[in-house]
């Protein structure tokens, strides 16, 4: 196997392991966001109608293991694909992918909080903090994903 292939395999890797987060948030925070009162009837009904819930140990293991995942890959990112982008002077490219890896740092360190909240989820007490922690982290990700296919679409993997 190329040292190409290696490296494609394993950004494939993350990116299916951040469209399964992104879901499993997007899921949650919906639910939480505009829970359902009756029987759910059409697409974005039966799409916020899920077990909120049920989706906490899913984000948080799929959370640390797209960031173990990014991580690895970013030693390549590092060396091969941001010199060349800061060598074009795409610096607004380059500083929303700084600021990208911030806010999935920040999220990482939510991790502990959210997954406590999400814990106690029968306790109306912390109905408020669950949703606020979940939509933050859903917004993370979304910005994530979004930044890191513009910085793959700006110099991608092989190029």
């Amino acid at each position: 196997m190329s040292v190409n292939t290696f490296w494609t395999i394993l950004l494939i890797i993350h990116g299916l392991l951040a469209v399964a987060l992104l879901g499993a948030l997007t899921h949650q925070a919906m639910a939480v966001l505009m829970p359902v009162r009756q029987a759910a009837g059409n697409f974005v009904d039966r799409f916020r109608a899920v077990p909120a819930a049920g989706y906490a140990t899913a984000v948080c293991v799929l959370w640390v293991l797209t960031f173990i995942m990014g991580a690895w890959i970013y030693v390549k990112f590092r060396i091969y694909i941001r010199i060349p982008i800061e060598q074009a002077g795409f610096w607004k490219t380059q500083g929303f992918f700084e600021l990208k890896e911030h806010a999935v740092t920040i999220g990482m360190g939510v991790l502990p909080a959210y997954w406590y909240f999400w814990k106690n989820a029968r306790d109306p007490q912390y109905d408020s903090v669950r949703k606020w922690l979940t939509v933050l982290l859903a917004v993370i990700i979304w910005f994530g994903f979004i930044v890191g296919h513009v910085i793959n679409n700006v110099r991608g993997y092989g190029s």
